[in-house]
């Protein structure tokens, strides 16, 4: 099988997408009912190269390889020789003589593109500051856990137009759901991305519009990492666009609300809301384990039936 990367959710077909959620729904419930005895990744190793911390990403990969009998093998910048100016595409060829697949969180998509180009194993996108596709997949497995099928639902993004706003705008491309985009005017998704995506996104400003009568409202923090010292700039042009019971309210009685994490307790969303039944906040994170373990075996083994 020729080498596949997992850099956007756009690198893999509807259908793929489709079969690698059900697929880690499947293995979730077999891990449940048996525990780690399915071990397809024996002495297979997946190098991690962190140059953003991260908790849900290193833990759920390093447990997922594990699990698959694997080994997972964490690189800081410290420990590796990008961090010491080798260029991106001779440590793409280097580790692709010793490693199976090699996961990334970092920040320019443009260097991950390039890492990629120069790889001959797999590539994931564990983070980059245009995309945060593996999310995506733990994101849509919970939603189709709860509700089934999420064809012709609606979805609202309330928040930043960050990486996480990217890839709900391709979720709603690949899965063929429909997305309202609901930010501060200045903090629109990037346009390229948005009008890629026609009539299956709309953009709101007013966060009440926004999520009238809809199925799922996920958000994000309002600064992410690096972004720091722009927090209080934020917190002010973000005023109004705090997520709160009142606003699931407004959605579907059966509405579902989601959030990456970690979460800022009365920033973006109210002191109280991953305390509220309609959160599923907590069995999201968890599915990163599961959906991330769905997609390292696809890539590497192909489809299981």
């Amino acid at each position: 099988m020729a080498t596949r990367h997992f850099l956007t959710l756009l690198d893999m077909s509807p259908d793929e997408l489709a079969y690698l959620i059900q697929r880690a729904i499947t293995i979730k419930t077999d891990l449940k009912a048996n525990g780690p005895v399915y071990t397809p990744l024996t002495n297979r190793t997946l190098a991690m190269i962190f140059e953003k911390s991260s908790t849900r990403t290193r833990v759920s990969f390093e447990t997922g390889m594990t699990q698959f009998g694997g080994h997972a093998l964490f690189l800081s910048p410290r420990d590796s020789q990008l961090g010491r100016g080798e260029p991106i595409e001779d440590t793409a060829r280097v580790l692709s003589e010793m490693v199976d697949a090699v996961m990334i969180r970092t920040f320019s998509h443009a260097g991950l593109e390039t890492f990629a180009s120069a790889s001959a194993v797999p590539v994931i996108n564990a983070l980059s500051d245009d995309y945060h596709p593996c999310q995506l997949l733990a994101d849509v497995m919970t939603w189709v856990e709860h509700r089934g099928s999420v064809k012709g639902r609606t979805a609202v993004w309330v928040g930043d137009g960050n990486n996480m706003c990217h890839s709900w705008i391709n979720a709603a491309r690949q899965f063929n759901f429909k997305l309202h985009v609901c930010c501060p005017k200045g903090y629109e998704p990037r346009a390229d991305i948005l009008e890629a995506a026609g009539d299956r996104v709309t953009l709101f400003h007013d966060p009440v519009e926004a999520t009238r009568g809809v199925d799922l409202i996920t958000t994000d923090v309002w600064a992410s990492m690096g972004q720091e010292e722009e927090q209080a700039k934020r917190e002010a042009d973000f005023a109004g666009f705090q997520v709160t019971e009142a606003m699931l309210d407004g959605a579907k009685d059966d509405v579902l609300f989601l959030h990456c994490l970690p979460a800022h307790r009365g920033e973006e969303i109210s002191e109280t809301l991953l305390d509220d039944p309609r959160a599923v906040v907590w069995q999201e994170a968890g599915n990163r384990l599961h959906a991330q373990k769905a997609l390292m075996e696809f890539l590497l083994l192909g489809r299981v039936e």
